[in-house]
């Protein structure tokens, strides 16, 4: 399944949201998802452990977080969410704040794999520094403009 036909499906987008800190934000992301019958709560607290575990390992890029865990950890079919946050959070050991959160549900190892390589292609771009543009997403204000950033990245 597509990141944007999975944002569509499972109504799992928020735009500029309020979190207290890095688990709230996550479970914004991971309540859509349980509520759409993507994933099990176990699935939650999975993410929540391995990040106090492993330490902020979803931080994947300066201001971008990519909540998952295992598979196996409550995941029933692949799904994503996206959460654009109002303030930014610190992950404990990060110095970066985040500000926008993309939960990947991977089914699989290899539906995880290319739902990685396709959050990546969307959010590509030479022009930046880190080579991902959050402006973008950060600039939406309603799920047709998340989708339209989508299309463009695409096309």
């Amino acid at each position: 399944m597509g990141f944007k036909q999975s944002l569509i499906d499972n109504n799992s987008i928020k735009l500029q949201v309020s979190a207290n800190n890095w688990q709230d934000a996550i479970k914004i992301g991971t309540d859509m998802l349980i509520a759409s019958g993507a994933i099990l709560p176990d699935y939650h607290e999975a993410i929540i452990n391995s990040v106090k575990e492993l330490g902020p390992y979803i931080c994947i890029a300066p201001n971008l977080a990519l909540p998952h865990a295992r598979p196996e950890n409550g995941v029933l079919k692949t799904a994503f969410a996206l959460v654009t946050l109002k303030e930014p959070i610190l992950f404990e050991g990060e110095n970066e704040p985040v500000d926008v959160l993309i939960t990947l549900a991977g089914s699989s190892s290899d539906e995880h794999m290319e739902g990685l390589m396709e959050v990546t292609q969307i959010l590509d771009d030479e022009e930046s520094e880190t080579g991902i543009d959050l402006d973008k997403i950060r600039r939406c204000i309603n799920t047709e403009d998340v989708y339209k950033v989508i299309d463009e990245a695409l096309a």
